[in-house]
């Protein structure tokens, strides 16, 4: 039967810079496939449709658990990685923060851990928080917080409430697929439109169109902005990158429905990942001030903590001959570092190739018309929530 051996934690062994003994092998099909860390790859099949390769213990645990078959080859009879959503009984709903590089002082998560999936996601570490691994876990052990809404009517009715914009999906995906069924992101809309207070909302799901209705109505009051992330317009890529976010192709008709529906839209190229995906920013600009997009930002990409490895990894096992270059200009835009957390830098990063990307991108809106205005939020239309005696959910 397959054992689990608990060692004493480690750090993970630095990723070669080029295929090296068992790092980079090849799967049945012939294409590459990745071991992972301290014996933490996990098989294609079972990972099948997931993002990252791996699942190695979250960085705060004393053990690193090493799965291995004691020769029954009984690791073939595990079972795929599948999608379990757990309830998160938190407290409290409105996350502040006081970084001088964000544009926002608060914000709202309704769900933890993501199951779109991208292997990049800067999020992934916040798993580790709750005992579980920043890789597989993150896209298929994820919480919900169905007491969001009512807690969001509380906090908002507290005396010595200041209203501001608030974020949502700054950390994980609001529209993410368990949207569909659990509905928290529009019942937290229905809750400030009926407050008046102002949003502004990231995503990389055309589910967000499903509330086109609520969004639309508040826009008409200045209260609702929306931006999609999109990375390529490479439908392949998209899907190595991102497999179970919406398509580039859907991305940008959410777009032209949101703008159509007269909702403030911006387009984010978040992130930028030297080699893979710089390439398409012009043509992914031009598609959408197409789509009807005002304004349109982006993001270098950033390797903070495990996403580190989980990219490495992930880049040596689909694209084993980039990966010395790309990992290359990584460091040269992070001071020779893998990742430069310093405000101001983390978001565009910084040397020649940070700089021409800059350039670019600035060039490619100027021509297109970009940015030359950026919708303003209101919060002259506030008015404090009654307080009742709702009860919160208990499940």
């Amino acid at each position: 039967m397959a054992r689990s051996s608990a060692a004493l934690r480690h750090p993970p062994a630095p990723v070669p810079s080029a295929p090296a003994g068992d790092f980079a092998r090849k799967a049945p099909d012939g294409t590459s496939d990745q071991s992972g860390f301290l014996g933490a790859g996990v098989d294609r099949q079972r990972r099948r449709g997931r993002g990252t390769l791996s699942n190695a213990s979250g960085r705060y645990e004393p053990l690193a658990r090493i799965a291995f078959d004691d020769g029954w080859q009984s690791l073939d009879e595990l079972p795929p990685f599948r999608t379990d959503v757990q309830v998160d009984a938190t407290r409290k709903i409105i996350t502040r923060n006081d970084s001088p590089d964000i544009s926002f002082d608060r914000s709202i998560n309704p769900y933890r851990g993501c199951e779109h999936g991208c292997v990049y996601c800067f999020a992934r570490p916040t798993h580790a928080y709750l005992g579980l691994s920043p890789g597989l876990d993150f896209e298929s052990k994820l919480f919900m917080k169905p007491d969001a809404p009512l807690l969001l009517e509380r906090e908002l009715a507290a005396p010595g409430y200041t209203p501001r914009t608030i974020a949502i999906g700054t950390n994980t995906d609001p529209y993410q697929p368990i949207e569909k069924q659990y509905q928290i992101m529009r019942r937290i809309l229905e809750v400030l439109e009926r407050a008046g207070h102002p949003v502004g909302i990231v995503t990389k799901s055309a589910l967000v169109t499903r509330d086109i209705d609520i969004l639309s109505r508040m826009a008409k009051r200045n209260l609702a902005k929306v931006a999609i992330s999109v990375t390529t317009l490479d439908g392949k890529l998209a899907r190595t990158m991102e497999p179970r976010a919406s398509t580039p192709a859907k991305r940008l008709e959410a777009l032209r429905q949101l703008s159509e529906a007269g909702i403030p839209t911006a387009a984010m190229i978040a992130p930028v990942i030297p080699a893979i995906n710089d390439a398409d920013i012009e043509r992914i600009l031009d598609a959408v001030a197409l789509a009807g997009v005002q304004s349109a930002g982006y993001v270098m990409l950033r390797l903070p903590l495990e996403v580190r490895d989980l990219f490495k990894e992930w880049l040596m096992a689909n694209y084993p001959d980039r990966f010395r270059h790309v990992m290359k200009l990584v460091r040269e835009m992070r001071g020779g570092k893998d990742y430069d957390s310093s405000w101001g830098k983390r978001q565009s990063g910084d040397g020649p190739y940070a700089w021409l990307i800059g350039r670019r991108f600035e060039a490619a809106c100027k021509r297109l018309g970009l940015n030359t205005e950026r919708a303003k939020l209101t919060t002259e239309h506030f008015q404090k929530p009654a307080k009742g005696s709702e009860q919160l959910s208990l499940f």
